[in-house]
C-alpha cells in the first residue's frame, strides 16, 4: 500500500513538473513572439494579420486582410504542423507570400511560439475573448 502510495506521488510530481516546463515553454514562446510584434498583434491587424483564432484557421481567408495571393492559393489550415514548417522558412512554405521574414531556424523556438499561439490566441485568452476574427 506505501509503495503504491510512493508511485502515485512520483506521478503526481512528474505531472506538476511536466506543467511547469510547459509553461516555460510558453513563456518562451511569448518572448519569441516579440520578433513577430513589428508586424503581428493578437487582436488586431497590422502589416500582417491578427494572430486570435489562428489555431484552426485557413491561411488566407480572415476577412479584411489583405492577403497576398500566394497566401490565399495555400490551401493550409494551420496548425502545429503546418504552422512549424511556415515559420521555419516562410518563403520556401509559401512562395510568392509577403511575410518577408527568414523565419525561425531553431525548432524548440518554434514549438515554443506555436505553444503560446495556441495559448494566446484562442477564444478563451483573455486578449482574443470576443475578437473579430478569432
Amino acid at each position: 500500500m506505501a509503495r503504491a502510495a510512493l508511485t502515485l506521488a512520483a506521478v503526481a510530481l512528474a505531472a506538476i513538473g511536466a506543467g511547469a516546463t510547459a509553461a516555460q515553454d510558453t513563456a518562451n514562446g511569448e518572448a519569441i513572439y516579440s520578433r513577430c510584434a513589428a508586424c503581428h498583434a493578437l487582436a488586431y491587424d497590422r502589416t500582417g494579420p491578427r494572430h486570435c483564432g489562428l489555431i484552426g484557421r485557413r491561411a488566407g481567408s480572415l476577412p479584411g486582410f489583405d492577403y497576398s495571393e500566394a497566401m490565399k492559393r495555400s490551401r493550409l489550415t494551420w496548425d502545429a504542423k503546418t504552422l512549424d514548417r511556415f515559420l521555419a522558412d516562410p518563403m520556401k512554405a509559401v512562395p510568392g507570400t509577403s511575410m518577408g521574414y527568414a523565419g525561425v531556424k531553431d525548432a524548440k523556438e518554434r514549438a515554443d511560439l506555436i505553444a503560446w499561439l495556441r495559448e494566446a490566441g484562442s477564444a478563451e485568452s483573455a486578449e482574443c475573448r470576443n475578437r473579430p476574427g478569432r
